[in-house]
């Protein structure tokens, strides 16, 4: 099992909202024959995503326990587990059942084996010797894909976020409002300190959302 960890990141993408750098999607590759491998990994280097390989289905299933597709490519005949028992125990794992898989097969191309693949939930099927441009825009449907529903998924989670943010600090500033209204000239100056002390922390945990807000809303997609 090997990882592809070289290459360039454009420096438009390279980093995300908060400056740092974006991680790139990995790609499962499976093939019981490590020239297969070779061959798709110089097939797919020009995209410049990880490339993640596995020469069995079990190491297959292994590597989809810690980590997430982008999209795989799995070879249909293998000794043992074979590409469409691999697939079928892909899709009834919660976290895997909706990564796509694209069947690569020697076998031949008999409808039957296309309809099979397509049965136990590849969302394509493709008859080696194959197309190496073809493949590389297939795959790049996928990762594009990918990372537009990440993107989604992470805006969704700052949402999140920030509400609970937002309301947090509303909950202490009504608290402060109750303890202010309630102050009279006895009250020592250390406790009119600390409430103002309370009050330039919580605009201070304000400034970044209020810099991202702005950000974002500022040209709406």
């Amino acid at each position: 099992m090997t990882e592809r960890n070289g290459g360039l990141v454009d420096a438009g993408d390279a980093e995300d909202a908060h400056g740092s750098e974006r991680p790139r999607s990995k790609i499962l590759l499976v093939d019981d024959r490590p020239d297969n491998l070779m061959a798709l990994e110089a097939i797919l280097a020009s995209l410049d995503q990880d490339l993640v390989t596995a020469s069995s289905g079990e190491e297959a299933l292994k590597r989809l326990l810690v980590d997430d597709f982008a999209v795989i490519l799995l070879d249909v005949q293998m000794p043992g587990m074979d590409g469409f028992e691999t697939a079928h125990r892909i899709k009834q794992r919660g976290r895997t059942r909706d990564t796509p898989i694209i069947f690569l097969t020697a076998i031949d191309r008999e409808p039957h084996h296309a309809f099979r693949g397509y049965a136990v939930g590849a969302v394509d099927y493709i008859a080696k010797p194959f197309d190496p441009w073809l493949l590389r825009a297939k795959v790049t449907v996928f990762v594009e894909l990918f990372e537009k529903n990440e993107r989604v998924a992470e805006l969704a989670r700052a949402r999140v976020r920030d509400f609970d943010l937002m309301t947090e600090v509303a909950e202490r500033l009504s608290a402060l409002e109750v303890l202010l209204e309630g102050t009279s000239p006895s009250v020592p100056e250390e406790t009119i300190a600390a409430a103002a002390a309370e009050v330039r922390g919580l605009v201070a945990r304000l400034q970044p959302f209020s810099r991202a807000g702005g950000a974002g809303r500022a040209a709406p997609s």
